[in-house]
């Protein structure tokens, strides 16, 4: 029998580090917690040696790595042996072909060509090649086709493989490999013979519109379901297929009308999930950017655009009031150069679908995607976001007006359509959240999925009225506020965004610290100085583990923002000297200062990080604890948010109680189980708080029986205090489940806060 969801607890899986055994000797301490539900990164066979299951390499087998599916049953007993459900995370956009002799239909397609069983189940483009073949761009080089050997029923170059075709391997290598299904290519070339997710070739897409596709992918999870194992699914990426409404009609008729499924659906900030979707919401990056969002002061968004723009003086460099142009310089550059492959199979789609073949269709297909803000526009909901795209398209370019018209009769044709909303996505993501946001220095704890450049913070009226259309809509959607795929963790996010309560003081110390410690480049190292200042230890101990985190992150960080240096073309010498200078940093004398400062405002960072967990935790929607995050936690992006979490440490927190983001999250929990239909409800009030510091307190009332509070922009609070700052309650006696404190009426703020920044109050006496 399905379980309600009421909280999920999100474990990252890894055979080297965590596997079901693992999971399963947590479950009595996730009880012990509060949640209801644990919720596991993805399961099925992926790649070997995988460290975040993404790139599965076989839907239809739980991860022998991971335990099998005998450890997969053992966890969902012992998770129902204490009333814990099981969520688990799949992936039905794309598999992982890295590795071909790992992945058995991919294999078989690569043998035997279209003749082969599973050719329809992937995404193959096979026109690109003039003998029909499967282009891989596999190769560092064109040239290394001369270096294939052949291997008994395989080509081998070094210690890769690639199977041959029944009767082709007499001859050379080179000669072999001319009569194989496949043509191997370098990967330089950026063509690349399969769809793709995003520009990632060893990922290669399915083709979830086909129903056969469809069922032989889900077998397993429909299995789960079959024997009760499983309450509830989180879809990855379901915008990357060809009919995501159609498929999840599909998947919800697969695993019932109980069933549990959210969706990693990425909302714009003025997008509105489709209501016609058979699911209970998003993933939840709306919330986490809404939550967030709150905390930071807007008043600071001028000093720090000012710093910024003081440092735009280079090629790539953003400045204020420059953020749609930008956009939608990066979106071209994303579509024309990184995408090309993809661009280049949508130009062939629109030709055979009207017979024009115009010069400047790549130019107006990508023209058109710089005005769709969406990561993709054919949900009902969004009909009329296509016309708004072609005519600010062909108002700002009115030499592409007869292209325009090309593509938009070739719209009304299935696959063209499909196939630009594909790419559509793809390109907001590397444009944008995979590029821009690394580049953007205002304040970095705001460039998070879900988010825009062009927002500074949430003011307390959006955040109300987001979260209670949220209780009327979507009321079981997933909240969040760390996961996965973060840039940074929820506590890292929430000191940076202290930095917006003193931006003078900021600035101050910025153009010091470049003064002392020099950066390659000032706008990317305004970047990093935020980020280091968000991880730094207030006791100024930087050990070895910190120092190398830093490092690694600071060279993802420039790469993926692509101005000196480049995943495809790392540059040594910048690398070298970020690395020189990050030394710097660490044994110099900017140490000094930056533990300083972190000594100054972190617990102002951990004042609102705690505020943002309650608020979470008690708002409308499901929450989602991600792994260890229920004690100050420092991530940075993945691989850095997925290393191995301390149990031992969380459960003598839980057992202290005396570790405040335990407390808050433990209380909250639990206070969710206790009281199931307030939280799942769609009763939420925005309570107004009176006096001089009112804007400095948030609360709101959950059901009839449950009042949440917060303060935020405490810096401030340091010189004036509370005053005469009060929250009026409603009727009745309320008991703060953290603190144990009783309160009634009106209540001045330094009275609710005595303990804690935060209270949760529980109607005890009516």
């Amino acid at each position: 029998m399905t379980r309600p969801v009421l909280s999920t607890y999100r474990l990252q899986l890894r055979g080297d580090a965590f596997r079901f055994p693992d999971a399963e000797a947590l479950v009595d301490y996730l009880d012990s917690l509060g949640v209801s539900h644990l919720y596991l990164s993805p399961i099925l066979t992926a790649a070997a040696g995988s460290t975040h299951g993404y790139d599965v390499t076989d839907p239809t087998t739980v991860s022998a790595e991971l335990g099998g599916a005998e450890g997969l049953s053992a966890l969902a007993a012992a998770a129902q042996s204490r009333g814990l459900g099981v969520v688990v995370d799949i992936v039905p956009n794309h598999v992982g072909v890295d590795d071909p002799s790992q992945n058995p239909w991919w294999w078989d397609v690569l043998r035997l060509g279209r003749d082969s069983p599973y050719a329809k189940f992937f995404d193959i483009d096979w026109d690109l090649d003039q003998n029909h073949r499967i282009v891989l761009p596999v190769l560092g080089d064109d040239s290394d086709v001369d270096d294939l050997e052949v291997d008994g029923d395989v080509l081998r170059l070094g210690d890769r493989t690639w199977p041959l075709a029944p009767g082709t391997g007499d001859g050379t290598g080179t000669q072999v490999h001319d009569r194989q299904h496949y043509r191997l290519i370098g990967w330089r070339n950026n063509v690349c013979g399969y769809r793709r997710f995003f520009s990632i070739t060893s990922l290669a897409g399915l083709r979830q519109e086909d129903r056969e596709v469809f069922d032989a992918s889900h077998a397993e999870v429909k299995r789960w379901f079959d024997d009760g194992l499983v309450d509830g699914l989180r879809i990855d990426h379901p915008d990357g297929l060809a009919d995501p409404a159609g498929y999840l009609t599909w998947l919800r008729e697969l695993v019932g009308p109980e069933a549990w499924i959210v969706i990693e659906k990425i909302l714009a900030p003025d997008e509105a999930l489709d209501l016609s979707l058979p699911v209970a919401g998003t993933t939840g990056y709306d919330a986490l950017r809404e939550i967030g969002g709150l905390f930071v002061d807007p008043a600071g968004r001028a000093t720090l655009d000012a710093l910024v723009d003081s440092t735009a003086t280079g090629e790539g460099h953003l400045s204020s009031g420059r953020t749609a142009e930008l956009v939608a310089e990066s979106k071209v550059n994303v579509v024309e150069h990184t995408l090309t492959s993809e661009l280049n199979r949508l130009c062939r789609t629109v030709e055979a679908a009207t017979g024009v073949d115009h010069p400047l269709l790549p130019d107006a297909i990508a023209e058109v995607l710089t005005h769709i803000h969406v990561y993709r526009y054919d949900y009902p909901s969004l009909s009329a976001m296509g016309s708004t795209a072609f005519a600010e398209s062909a108002a700002a370019r009115p030499d592409l007006s007869e292209a325009l018209e090309v593509l938009a009769v070739a719209l009304q044709d299935v696959e063209p359509a499909t196939r630009l909303q594909q790419l559509c996505g793809a390109t907001t993501a590397k444009a944008v959240e995979d590029s821009l946001f690394y580049r953007d220095p205002t304040l970095v704890s705001v460039n998070e999925v879900g988010s825009e450049l062009d927002r500074f913070g949430v003011s307390a009226a959006e955040f109300h009225n987001s979260a209670a259309t949220r209780a009327q809509l979507w009321p079981t959607a997933m909240t969040t506020l760390t996961t996965h795929d973060t840039k940074r963790g929820e506590d890292v996010r929430a000191r940076i965004g202290v930095l917006s309560q003193v931006p003078g003081l900021w600035t101050e110390l910025v153009r010091t610290w470049e003064t002392m410690a020099p950066s390659h480049d000032a706008q990317a190292g305004l970047f990093l100085w935020q980020n280091l200042f968000g991880v730094w230890p207030a006791d100024g101990a930087i050990t070895g583990e910190l120092r190398r985190r830093v490092h690694d992150y600071a060279v993802k960080a420039s790469r993926e923002a692509a101005v000196h240096t480049t995943w495809n073309d790392p540059s040594e010498d910048v690398e070298n000297a970020l690395h020189t200078w990050l030394d710097t940093i660490f044994d110099g004398p900017v140490a000094t200062e930056l533990t300083a400062l972190v000594a100054r405002l972190d617990p102002h960072g951990r004042s609102d990080a705690l505020g943002q967990k309650l608020f979470q935790l008690t708002g409308p929607g499901i929450p989602d604890v991600y792994q260890g995050t229920e004690l100050w936690d420092d991530s940075l992006v993945d691989p850095d948010n997925r290393r191995p979490v301390d149990y031992d440490a969380r459960r003598a927190a839980l057992a202290e109680s005396t570790h405040p983001k335990m407390r808050v999250t433990a209380a909250a929990l639990r206070l969710r189980r206790d009281r199931p239909e307030t939280f799942l409800s769609s009763q939420y009030r925005a309570l107004l708080a009176a006096g001089s510091a009112h804007a400095n307190l948030v609360a709101y009332l959950r059901g009839e029986d449950v009042v949440v509070a917060a303060s935020r922009w405490t810096v401030h609070l340091e010189e004036t205090g509370w005053g005469d700052t009060a929250l009026t309650l409603p009727p009745g006696t309320w008991t703060d489940r953290i603190s144990g404190a009783v309160h009634s009426g009106t209540v001045p703020a330094d009275t609710l806060f005595a303990e804690l920044p935060v209270t949760l109050l529980e109607r005890t006496v009516v």
